[in-house]
């Protein structure tokens, strides 16, 4: 049995599959199938395909409902249950501050750009008819980007593990969901970025099972006056977090690593106990560089 692997741009980043078999040919089928899954997941869910379930729902923002299929009420299913556990931090409606955050351009946004934007955060006055949604005013979005790469490494897995392969994992840009082990069963060992030093790791964590992601300041950014400003925004300020600078989280799934790791980042200070109490394995980087771990 041999280690294959395949890299691929999905989501606007690099991902990977990697998976151990008898032959070259029957790696890169299985890979093709955990592809093909991963490419659907981003038609059907990115806000920048007009065809999306989620461009729909956008487009009739202030006008009529949309119907959702299972699959797609279960996300927001699940996006109704990060908004509660997050206190409201986990909103999928804040996509819209965007708007006022190029981090291309790297320019804070005044109050008067922000507040409209912030009147069109929600979550709790989005409108539902049994599997159909309605966002009430014009100008709202939804965005599944929180936990869209999860959910599709987590079906890309599936979908490698249904086809009897028991090694491998799928990364999608460092959104990880293991398969099984090595061949030999010893683990993945997955290195963790420094936040501050991009060819840099600060730990490797050794994965049979599982899932790994991690959320962090560095990933798109811009410093002003010594000040960082980073793309995971608090949607009741307006403005990106400073506690922390990277969040990683180990956990069965993807999409539970994701999303945990997020809200600790969402909630700043207050993030260390939202990890404890979360029961899952974590690395943290403080602002001060100041490392906080417990395995799991």
């Amino acid at each position: 049995m041999e280690i294959f692997r395949f890299g691929f741009e999905a989501m606007a980043s690099g991902c990977e599959v990697v998976v151990a078999t008898a032959s070259k040919d029957e790696a890169k089928e299985v890979a093709r199938h955990a592809i093909e899954e991963i490419s659907r997941i981003e038609r059907k869910y990115s806000r920048y395909r007009p065809e999306s379930i989620v461009s729909l729902i956008n487009a009739a923002a202030g006008a009529g409902f949309v119907e959702c299929d299972e699959e797609s009420f279960a996300l927001v299913q699940y996006a109704d249950a990060l908004f509660e556990s997050s206190d409201g931090l986990f909103d999928i409606t804040s996509g819209v501050l965007r708007k006022a955050w190029n981090f291309k351009s790297a320019v804070v946004p005044d109050l008067e750009r922000l507040t409209p934007l912030l009147e069109l955060i929600e979550w709790k006055s989005v409108e539902r008819k049994g599997k159909a949604l309605r966002l009430p005013s014009v100008g709202m979005e939804l965005d599944f980007g929180g936990f869209g790469k999860e959910y599709a490494a987590d079906r890309a897995a599936a979908i490698v593990h249904d086809q009897g392969v028991k090694h491998g994992y799928v990364n999608l840009a460092g959104d990880i969901r293991v398969i099984g082990p090595k061949p030999d069963g010893t683990p993945w060992l997955i290195g963790i970025q420094d936040p501050r030093h991009k060819e840099r790791t600060i730990a490797s964590i050794p994965l049979y099972t599982g899932a790994l992601t991690t959320s962090g300041d560095y990933e798109r950014y811009f410093e002003i006056d010594g000040n960082r400003y980073c793309h995971i925004i608090n949607p009741h300020s307006g403005f990106p977090v400073t506690y922390w600078r990277s969040v990683t989280v180990v956990a069965p799934v993807a999409i539970t690593a994701g999303s945990n790791s997020t809200i600790a980042m969402l909630k700043e200070s207050e993030g260390l106990d939202f990890l404890e109490d979360s029961g899952l394995g974590y690395l943290a980087v403080d602002h001060t560089g100041k490392f906080y771990h417990k395995n799991k």
